[in-house]
């Protein structure tokens, strides 16, 4: 690797990046207040290992194209980003960092990184921490004993320096492409490491074996990263049962037991409002705790749990329902009151035993109250009720449903990710272009439905800026990106939003 390839972390010591104490790093109150600060991960070279027989064991439903995904998809979301949270890392540079380019403007290590302190690829505060002896001592020693390595290789990577080590924890492979252990491909998805609500954060615990490794890295990161020194007290970490251990296997892996939970299914939809679902990845058990300790800790006045089927299909709460604004939501038909009123015109679903497996249960808990649940019958009842009383919207809340809501476009545009978007505020969100009957949904409703490419473009020109922009669906490229299972929600993990 030459000098001009080393990351500039490598060259830093952690004392120069620590934060300083009188400004607010990390504060999330809503899903769609303006995004000031996010972490997120480019596709990274382990992307390029999967393999057909190893996909679904990594949560990958399909192999991917990686340069494609990064050259003409990923790299506009950075684009985007950057032009609404850290405008002078990309203004006036777009010619010089487009598809045809080097790329060295978006890889963490090398010395042409754009290196915001408000977009964040979560490499770079790995190769941060690894500049530190003892903590790169210690995390290879873990990782090495999580994936069953021999003694040599905990002593080979000892050699590399910061920025290599942390890509090669990643991927998985060495600069030479010699894969050590399984890549992280689902490291893109950021949302699913950690959640903050209001001034805390919230370490996930994955459901799957295929992502350990990304929870001690993030665990890594936020305990030892100098960004976030002013939080160490607000770290909330998920237990286990305390009885687990002695448990037999059958039993620890019940819902009732296991402590499993996803950033997906955690939305922090109001200042005091939590929302966490329990799905294919977070058990009810997780959810209870967390309702457990935000309650304590004084965090929120009300935690939602929603019960979701148990489906690929559905994943995570944010594969079926994001915020676009503060009085308008994007969510899935079937799963809402217009799938229950077609189901009960429907003479097969009224005579047909009900399949628990479609079940969607809703619950409110509000602190000091809890074996007083209330309980909401659907979808939109529960979201209007958040809209006009925790976030004081004054016009009519409004739906945008999956699809179009036409069949059979509801469930094949949610199955690409047509309900999990990012709001960089409100009204302003971004998506994928292949949903098209979703975005003639997004027209009829009153917004500008627009390419990446093409309002990167306005912005250049001065024709348009994200200041003045609204009601604007932004489309990104997304081939490649929606094999991948995940939309710019999963891969968003906000630290800070201005208040709504």
């Amino acid at each position: 690797m030459t000098n001009e390839q080393k990351s500039l972390s490598s060259e830093r010591s952690l004392v120069d990046i620590a934060p300083q104490a009188d400004i607010q790093y990390i504060n999330v109150s809503s899903e769609i207040g303006a995004l000031k600060r996010l972490l997120i991960h480019s596709p990274d070279r382990g992307l390029g290992k999967v393999v057909p027989s190893k996909a679904q064991d990594w949560l990958f439903e399909d192999i991917v194209h990686l340069d494609m995904m990064r050259r003409d998809e990923y790299d506009y979301y950075v684009k985007i980003l950057l032009y609404f949270l850290d405008p002078d890392k990309i203004r006036g540079k777009l010619a010089a960092i487009g598809p045809d380019s080097d790329r060295s403007f978006f890889k963490p290590d090398h010395a042409n990184y754009f290196r915001s302190d408000n977009v964040i690829d979560i490499q770079s505060l790995l190769a941060d921490i690894l500049a530190d002896e003892t903590i790169r001592i210690r995390l290879i020693a873990a990782i090495c004993g999580i994936e069953r390595t021999s003694f040599k290789t905990q002593q080979q990577l000892s050699q590399y320096q910061p920025a290599e080590l942390a890509k090669i924890m990643i991927s998985g492979s060495l600069p030479d492409l010699t894969m050590l252990f399984a890549p992280l491909p689902n490291f893109i998805f950021t949302r699913d490491i950690g959640i903050v609500i209001n001034d805390h954060i919230l370490l996930n615990k994955p459901a799957k074996l295929a992502r350990t490794r990304e929870a001690l890295l993030a665990q890594y990161i936020f305990f030892h990263h100098p960004l976030f020194v002013n939080y160490q007290d607000k770290i909330i970490e998920i237990p286990d049962n305390e009885h687990a251990f002695l448990l037999p296997d059958v039993d620890v892996n019940r819902d009732i037991t296991r402590s499993t939970l996803e950033g997906g299914d955690v939305m922090m939809i109001a200042k005091r409002h939590l929302m966490v679902g329990v799905s294919e990845r977070t058990t009810l058990y997780a959810a209870q705790q967390v309702m457990r300790l935000v309650f304590s800790k004084n965090l929120v006045d009300k935690v939602t749990v929603i019960k979701i089927p148990k489906k690929r299909d559905y994943m995570h709460i944010d594969t079926v329902f994001t915020q676009v604004k503060r009085n308008i939501w994007v969510l899935l038909g079937t799963l809402a009151r217009t799938g229950d009123e077609a189901k009960q015109r429907d003479v097969i679903h009224f005579f047909a035993p009900k399949d628990v497996s479609e079940d969607l249960k809703i619950l409110q808990f509000s602190k000091g109250l809890e074996h007083k649940p209330i309980e909401i019958e659907n979808l939109e009842d529960l979201l209007a009720d958040i809209s006009k009383n925790d976030l004081g919207a004054t016009e009519p809340v409004q739906f945008i449903y999956s699809g179009n809501n036409e069949f059979p476009f509801g469930a094949r545009e949610q199955w690409t990710d047509s309900c999990n978007l990012l709001a960089l505020k409100d009204g302003v969100v971004v998506g994928y272009d292949r949903n098209e009957k979703t975005a003639d949904a997004f027209r009829a409703a009153g917004f500008d439905v627009i390419g990446a490419g093409k309002l990167l473009e306005r912005f250049e020109r001065g024709e348009s800026s994200p200041e003045t922009i609204e009601n604007t669906f932004i489309m990104l490229p997304s081939a490649e990106l929606s094999r991948a299972r995940g939309g710019s929600h999963c891969m968003s993990l906000p630290l800070l939003r201005e208040d709504v």
